[in-house]
């Protein structure tokens, strides 16, 4: 049995999917019953799992070997919100736990992905850490309400350059790390095809929902604030400015090979991306 965390995610969603669409045992796990209605199929068995309720644990982990693991947006404190739930995965036996870590993590002591990795390399169980790039779905998600509403890509990124992935991409990894030998204690540093700063990628939403987005690259402290104005806890502006920072010191441009040989195929491209999902960002 698999039991996917953040099922309901960007991309824990695509990856019970597609768990479920390949006829794989996976168990979703969802915050609360009334979140079940965001899953991609109502037939995906689920539990309710939360990582800071232990009493969630026992039933959520029910026969389960393989884990997908991922940070819930809101912690930063891997100690108090993530430490207990990896050490019950332990000790039931989980035997593989996938983690989605950021790009960098190990070099990044700032970042809570860091302090997880360290768990996970110490513990008992095989683990496979997805080192992700920037989700080119944040730009959908948390972002959307800037670009939807004020034409802005409301980002602290400077001149730096990312190479986006698509969350799509990602769970399509996570699938085969669950579910075929050989990704066992593998790190595997995960982007794009493509390294693009804001500006440019304002110019790719321009063109896509015809009308002019700029690229405003606010100032950290003026993100941070805005960002908490709209009722985001300090810890989440902390680790959300953190991120932001490695790209407008040019640590998130590097392109990395291990997504395309991996999947067989080319990365989704950002123009794709935001050619699927053009509808969000109309006011």
């Amino acid at each position: 049995m698999i039991l996917v965390t953040g099922a309901t995610g960007n991309v824990g969603s695509p990856l019970v999917k597609q768990l479920f669409e390949q006829g794989a045992p996976v168990r979703a796990g969802v915050t609360s019953p009334q979140s079940v209605s965001r899953l991609p199929n109502p037939a995906i068995p689920w539990a309710v799992l939360n990582f800071e309720e232990p009493q969630t644990f026992a039933a959520a982990f029910e026969g389960v070997d393989r884990l997908f693991l991922l940070r819930p947006p809101q912690t930063s404190n891997v100690e108090r919100g993530m430490k207990p739930l990896i050490d019950y995965a332990f000790s039931v036996g989980v035997r593989h736990i996938v983690f989605l870590s950021l790009l960098g993590a190990e070099n990044n002591n700032i970042v809570p992905h860091a302090k997880v990795e360290e768990l996970l390399l110490a513990g008992p169980a095989a683990y496979t850490l997805l080192r992700a790039g920037f989700f080119m779905q944040n730009l959908s998600t948390t972002h959307r309400l800037d670009i939807a509403e004020h034409n802005d890509v409301f980002i602290p990124a400077g001149k730096g350059k990312t190479a986006f992935v698509d969350t799509r991409d990602l769970a399509a990894v996570a699938a085969l790390a669950l579910t075929e030998p050989g990704h066992e204690n593998k790190a595997y540093p995960l982007t794009g095809s493509e390294s693009l700063d804001y500006y440019e990628v304002a110019a790719i939403l321009s063109e896509v929902l015809g009308r002019r987005i700029i690229y405003s690259d606010p100032s950290p402290l003026r993100f941070a604030w805005k960002l908490h104005q709209r009722g985001e806890p300090w810890a989440f502006v902390a680790v959300t400015s953190a991120i932001y920072m490695t790209t407008r010191f040019g640590m998130a441009a590097a392109i990395h090979p291990q997504l395309a040989t991996l999947l067989g195929r080319p990365p989704l491209t950002l123009r794709q991306f935001a050619i699927a999902e053009a509808q969000v960002w109309q006011k």
